[in-house]
C-alpha cells in the first residue's frame, strides 16, 4: 500500500511537472495579458545579467521548475516500485522527499493558483501517507 501511496504522490507531481513544461514551450498562458508588458519583458534585463531578457529567464525559471518535479516523480516514483525497502527504511529519503513536496506546498500557497494547489496537497498527502504507513 505504501508503495502505491509513494507512486500515486510521483504521478501527481510528474503530472504537473509535464504540463508546466509544455505549458511553458508550446502555449502562451504564461505570458502577461498586458502587451506592453509582455514587449518590455521581450527587451529589457534583469539587475543581475544583460545576457538575457526578464522572457528568457521566466522561461528558464519555468523550464527548471519542471525539471524539478520529473527529477523528484521518476527518483521516488523508481524507488518506490523497484527498491521500496531501500526508500521505507531511509528516514533521510522519507524527509528530504516531504521536505521538498512541504516547499511546493508553500510555494503553491504564496505564489500559484488552484490547480498546482490541490495537486501538489494531493501529493504531499500520498506521499506522508505512504511514509506513516510504511
Amino acid at each position: 500500500m505504501s508503495a502505491y501511496l509513494m507512486l500515486l504522490a510521483c504521478v501527481i507531481v510528474g503530472g504537473l511537472g509535464v504540463v508546466h513544461g509544455y505549458l511553458t514551450f508550446f502555449s502562451h498562458v504564461f505570458a502577461p495579458r498586458d502587451v506592453e508588458l509582455a514587449q518590455a519583458m521581450l527587451r529589457v534585463s534583469p539587475r543581475i545579467s544583460s545576457a538575457t531578457t526578464m522572457w528568457r529567464a521566466g522561461q528558464g525559471f519555468h523550464a527548471s521548475h519542471s525539471l524539478g518535479a520529473l527529477l523528484f516523480a521518476l527518483i521516488y516514483g523508481y524507488l518506490s516500485l523497484q527498491q521500496p525497502a531501500l526508500l521505507f527504511a531511509s528516514v533521510a529519503l522519507q524527509l528530504i522527499g516531504a521536505v521538498y513536496l512541504l516547499c511546493l506546498a508553500l510555494l503553491a500557497f504564496r505564489y500559484w493558483f488552484k490547480v498546482p494547489q490541490r495537486g501538489v496537497v494531493l501529493a504531499t498527502v500520498c506521499y506522508l501517507l505512504a511514509c506513516w504507513l510504511a
